[in-house]
């Protein structure tokens, strides 16, 4: 939304978009300046930030062994769709498919 007001701004004014957007322009001002300076950032924002390098790292290290041994990066999604999610889906007597009511 931020962006979409960046790019119409100089058309329209901040302040009508905002109007017609559910944003205040107060809000819009915010953001705007917390992307022109990464320091206006909340702390919250700073410790995700570390953190995901960190969970990118972890990642890296530990996916391809946690992936392969269970035969998961070859699987082929999508290959049983016809089969029933589970054996008595289909044992109803009159044929329909799911189990009895009550």
């Amino acid at each position: 939304m931020i962006d979409f007001i960046n790019e119409h701004r100089a058309i329209h004014g901040v302040e009508p978009i905002c109007r017609v957007l559910p944003i205040a322009p107060s809000t819009y001002h915010a953001h705007a300046a917390r992307r022109a300076d990464p320091g206006r950032l909340p702390a919250r924002a700073h410790r995700d930030a570390a953190v995901k390098i960190q969970i990118g790292r972890v990642l890296r290290r530990e996916l391809p062994r946690l992936w392969r041994p269970q035969g998961l990066a070859t699987a082929r999604p999508g290959r049983d769709r016809g089969r029933p999610l589970h054996r008595g889906a289909l044992d109803a007597d009159d044929g329909s498919a799911g189990g009895r009511a009550g």
